[in-house]
């Protein structure tokens, strides 16, 4: 097992502590935050529910296409094994492209990754869009993988550009805005898809390919803005191109303090290199974390949102359940303010009481409880995502997200390929083993996530060091170095302590 060397946590003090000024939104940030998260984090949103509204026109689409090909009507078990395929393709496809996360940040950028996995979407959009008139329904199914990996990639790519880009003070509010823009997508796709608009036997083909709207938006504005200053700085050693996109993204030209912190995580990091998810699983200094992540990702998709859904689809009536978008905007104002961990613990509690009364209303057929029960099952939201930039470092960050993004899509596609047997076998009791995941997953936030609010990346990682039991030795050169107050010394060490 790998020691933690000294360059992971040792490093010298700098501008005071390298306590960095608060910064103000500026339009720049906010635009590359609201381009990246329209281009990329609103399909994702949107190709979760496209399918549903028009899926009995698609499926007729998918019978008169096969019986023109063989001059048979299709099998009933075939068509459900096809409508099932174009389902869970796009959580599967999700899974393979968290798993080019680690390659293409690395070699292509953050900036570029993004503009690359522009193609899929597009490809995609065309492919679905012409699928009647080519009368062949397997480019949809083929399409809903491409969607798949462009949703794997975006949803791992996004908060890591977005969190890179961002001062400390405004990471957590600007790492929220890939959730609401998904939350916009999934709310877009079913106003669009409503019978009297797209969801009818003439439009779906155009409801589908409107995807790619988004990322030729993406494709053509996002290349006038910077890359990832960390980037830039700490993977591709170009200090003036850092230094350049720093202050167009700040607004001001002395961004001393800021570049100084940025070598200094560089220097921390020398000797290792970049992370392997291999070795980011054999190293002992990253173990905290990323058991945290995997804890996070996986409570999150596993605490009975997808589930229940699906309960909502197979009752008529509970019709007409989305997510608010209202709920995500307001975490961007909150998030700052109460932090994550507060928000992490209060989303899955009220995930856990949610899928309790969801249990209750399925056994007493009590739909605006169902409703209601729906509403509310959003629990961490964007903050885990928000918290792997936050808890990894620029060198193991790449790895983190490939492993965080893994997770999720392979938990999502668990879920969907799982819980119709669950229905059939516990019936409604089937969302106490979600609410049961959901406690479990708050008593390890409570007793083993620190509050990553308003801190570099190294005074977080100083704090996992703790948790890490890093040698003595090693941590009493980190305390020397970089001198803090008592109270802030027991105040974020409390944090890490179980």
């Amino acid at each position: 097992m790998l020691s933690m060397p000294k360059s992971q946590t040792h490093f010298q003090g700098g501008v005071d502590g390298f306590s960095l000024p608060r910064q103000k939104m500026t339009l720049p940030l906010a635009l590359v935050a609201l381009i990246s998260a329209f281009g990329s984090s609103f399909q994702y949103g949107y190709n979760v529910s496209v399918i549903n509204s028009p899926a009995p026109y698609m499926q007729d689409f998918y019978n008169r296409t096969y019986l023109d090909r063989t001059g048979v009507p299709m099998d009933r078990g075939f068509q459900t094994l096809l409508w099932s395929l174009t389902v869970s393709m796009f959580p599967l496809g999700g899974l393979f492209g968290s798993l080019l996360v680690w390659p293409m940040v690395n070699n292509c950028g953050r900036k570029g990754t993004l503009l690359i996995n522009n193609l899929f979407s597009i490809a995609a959009a065309i492919l679905m869009g012409t699928s009647e008139l080519a009368k062949t329904f397997e480019v949809i199914i083929l399409s809903r993988v491409l969607m798949g990996i462009f949703a794997g990639l975006a949803s791992n790519v996004v908060p890591m550009f977005l969190g890179e880009m961002s001062p400390k003070n405004l990471r957590g509010a600007v790492g929220v805005v890939p959730q609401l823009f998904i939350t916009i997508g999934i709310l877009a796709a079913q106003i669009l898809g409503l019978h009297r608009i797209l969801g009818n036997a003439q439009g779906w083909p155009v409801l589908l390919g409107l995807t790619g709207i988004p990322s030729l938006i993406q494709l053509l504005t996002l290349p006038f803005f910077p890359e990832s200053p960390r980037y830039l700085l700490i993977q591709k050693g170009t200090e003036e191109q850092a230094r350049r996109a720093l202050q167009r993204l700040r607004g001001q030209q002395d961004v001393d303090e800021e570049i100084q912190e940025m070598y200094q995580e560089d220097r921390s990091e020398k000797e290792e290199g970049q992370f392997s998810v291999l070795s980011l699983f054999t190293f002992r200094g990253l173990r905290w974390q990323l058991i945290s992540i995997i804890v996070m990702m996986a409570g999150q998709q596993l605490s009975g949102v997808n589930g229940v859904s699906g309960a909502a689809w197979g009752h008529k009536q509970a019709p007409g359940v989305c997510p608010s978008p209202l709920s995500c905007l307001f975490q961007v104002f909150i998030v700052e303010s109460l932090g994550r961990r507060i928000l992490l613990l209060a989303g899955f509690v009220l995930c856990s009481a949610s899928c309790a009364v969801l249990t209750l209303a399925l056994n007493l057929q009590v739909w605006g409880c169902l409703r209601g029960s729906l509403s509310c099952s959003c629990p961490a939201g964007p903050i885990p995502a928000v918290m792997i930039t936050e808890m990894f470092l620029q060198s193991s960050r790449p790895a983190a997200f490939m492993v965080g993004g893994s997770v999720h899509w392979l938990s999502n596609f668990t879920v969907g390929l799982l819980f119709l047997y669950m229905e059939a076998g516990l019936g409604p009791y089937s969302f106490l083993i979600f609410c049961a995941i959901c406690v479990a997953t708050v008593l390890y936030i409570f007793f083993i996530v620190p509050e990553t609010k308003n801190k570099t990346f190294m005074e977080i990682n100083r704090i996992m060091a703790k948790r890490n039991k890093v040698e003595v030795q090693e941590s009493k050169e980190l305390k020397d170095s970089y001198p803090l107050s008592r109270q802030e010394e027991k105040k974020w060490l409390s944090s890490s302590e179980m």
